[in-house]
């Protein structure tokens, strides 16, 4: 849609905050800490020792509670997606359930019991993507949790440009869908925080749509937060998405801002970034500063990192969905702490932030951090289950139908999962109802949200598919699109996987039955994607034949790193994938004879 401005952000908040209460658990917890623990010269917080003398209140912990990729998972996550791993000191691990914001309300309030200096900020990917419970409704049931979760500041993530830049603003400013209207009798009023977009601007106005930055307040002490989003987004966002927007450089735009805070007077500065790293480790607790600082870690916010200025004195990002509290050094040399919660609300982010009064900065060397789990052993925040009540009431005619059958477990996890064979095997056959010389179908990994659970949810019943689960699976509303290749263009598209945007982390499609090939990651760049390898049905691509393929639409328009996929012809555009999905799982499974997973063993991987 075209960027209109929205109307500019609220300067206040617009209520004041009621007192937060506590709960009465607390988290498991992974500690990371930068260099030494003491504050400078070894005082301690509230005195300064300086030529025989105090200094009382010099020094003021500000606790930061964070957290990132949301993605309006509002109930607990269902299979991997709801669990975390926790690294033991033998080396042994086990797995925890985690999430939901009945259970993550509970853990913040606890966590802010007794901090009189206690700011809450996130890393963006809020919204989108999400469950039915919050992706029927626009988001506007995550906006409210986030609301009573007491969220001060979040940055921008490339999820909030789903529905593009006009709807962002009515997340943030207010007022009932354009299309679908108000759902309750009360006017949905909007985010009670800001949305920073310091690096997202109007290609007309040449202005940031949202503002990028917001300081918090409080008696004396000051901390500033810049907010962005991984300049990368237009090429794994729709295009009428972010149609009318550029997204500029991160570093360069924490830098500019930073500096304006600064002549300010605000010299204690986070970056919110929607943008991360791998750490070495799927364990949340994993030390990722094992034997060095911040050598556990590697991937794009390394970089960035390595390059924001030293004015900033935290960086809190998100975007990979990975967990980590690490130290990575910037410009000057010293180590600055950087974190992720990993996502769905599974973690959060405690760090304490020591302000020296004096300076009016962060002293750095005291700074630590830990992640810690949002276990569900907790009791629930009684006001978070009034709110998925009142939104589930509203859901359930739509989404406790049933629409198939499955016998175990599907998950979506590994360069080739049960469950994107399983989709692409969905948008095959739909494919051959729109067009039956449809040869082959792929889809993107990013765009499988959860696993199908064979576990009944709710009551529905075990191995029972509802369509509130397919919604969670896919719930980007992409048509199914028809488009001609030849085999070289196809066999190009493979080789995008491993090159160019995706060579650092490769995306690897999920390809429908009849589709083989051999991916030996030992080698590098596109000879990762084993040429004479690539068959359908047994035979060898031929690069000179022609191949009906079906993707989804965001595919189908060079997403995701895949430009080829933006050359095909002779274009028929089909229902949306969830409806592909359903009508597969209703042809082809029944309570008496549920669907199997499939074995994904269509793509060789040679580690």
């Amino acid at each position: 849609m075209p960027a209109t401005s929205p109307a500019p952000v609220h300067q206040e908040r617009r209520r004041r905050r009621t007192n937060r209460f506590a709960a009465l658990a607390a988290g498991v917890v992974t500690v990371g800490a930068l260099a030494a623990a003491g504050l400078p010269g070894s005082a301690t917080a509230g005195e300064d020792h300086r030529k025989g003398g105090h200094w009382p209140g010099r020094y003021q912990d500000v606790q930061l509670l964070s957290f990132n990729d949301l993605h309006g998972n509002l109930e607990p996550p269902a299979g991997s997606s709801g669990r975390v791993t926790e690294q033991h000191a033998d080396g042994t691990t086990k797995t925890i359930d985690a999430g939901g914001v009945e259970y993550l309300a509970t853990h913040l309030r606890q966590a802010r019991r007794g901090e009189k200096y206690s700011v809450t900020a996130a890393g963006g990917d809020m919204v989108g993507a999400s469950p039915l419970i919050s992706g029927l409704f626009h988001d506007e049931p995550t906006i409210e949790a986030l609301n009573k979760l007491d969220l001060d500041v979040t940055s921008v993530g490339n999820h909030e440009f789903d529905e593009g830049a006009k709807e962002l603003g009515r997340l943030q400013n207010g007022g009932c869908h354009p299309k679908d209207g108000c759902y309750t009798d009360r006017k949905f009023k909007g985010a009670d925080f800001p949305y920073l977009a310091a690096n997202v601007l109007d290609e007309k106005t040449k202005k940031p749509i949202l503002k990028p930055y917001w300081v918090w307040k409080k008696k004396d002490v000051k901390v500033g937060f810049i907010g962005v989003t991984l300049e990368g987004t237009p090429d794994i966002v729709s295009a009428e998405g972010v149609k009318g927007l550029s997204f500029k450089d991160e570093v360069e735009t924490i830098n500019k801002y930073a500096k304006e805070l600064q002549k300010k007077g605000v010299k204690s500065i986070v970056a919110l970034i929607h943008e991360g790293g791998f750490p070495a480790s799927t364990s949340y607790n994993y030390d990722c500063d094992a034997p060095g600082a911040g050598d556990g870690i590697s991937g794009p916010i390394v970089d960035i990192a390595k390059n924001v200025t030293p004015q900033v004195d935290a960086l809190v990002t998100g975007h990979t969905h990975n967990a980590y509290v690490c130290s990575v050094d910037d410009p000057a040399g010293k180590p600055r702490m950087v974190t992720s919660a990993a996502s769905f609300g599974r973690l959060y982010t405690d760090t304490t932030l020591t302000y020296d009064r004096k300076t009016g900065d962060i002293a750095r060397t005291a700074v630590k951090s830990a992640n810690r789990v949002v276990t569900r052993d907790v009791p629930k925040a009684p006001d978070m289950t009034e709110l998925i009540s009142k939104w589930n009431t509203l859901a359930a005619p739509i989404g406790n139908r049933a629409i198939g059958y499955v016998s175990g477990d599907i998950g979506n996890t590994g360069s080739e999962s049960p469950l994107g064979d399983l989709i692409a095997d969905a948008q095959l056959a739909h494919g051959k109802k729109l067009d039956a010389e449809t040869d082959l179908a792929l889809m993107n990994p990013g765009g499988i949200r959860a696993p199908l659970t064979y576990a009944a949810k709710a009551g529905e019943g075990d191995g029972v598919v509802t369509y509130a689960e397919g919604f969670t699976v896919q719930p980007f509303a992409n048509t199914v699109n028809l488009q001609d290749f030849t085999g070289a263009q196809l066999i190009q598209v493979l080789k995008e996987q491993v090159t160019g945007p995706n060579a650092a982390a490769p995306k690897v499609l999920q390809v429908s039955s009849g589709l083989t090939y051999t991916l030996d990651l030992t080698k590098s760049g596109a000879d990762r994607v084993v040429t004479e390898s690539v068959k359908l049905d047994g035979k060898a691509i031929d690069p000179a034949a022609t191949y009906r393929v079906a993707t989804n639409s965001f595919l189908a328009g060079g997403g995701d790193g895949f430009p080829t996929l933006g050359q095909g012809t002779n274009d028929v555009v089909g229902l949306d994938d969830l409806a592909a999905l359903e009508q597969y799982l209703t042809a082809n499974s029944s309570a008496s004879n549920p669907l199997a997973p499939p074995k994904a063993d269509r793509i060789t991987i040679v580690n």
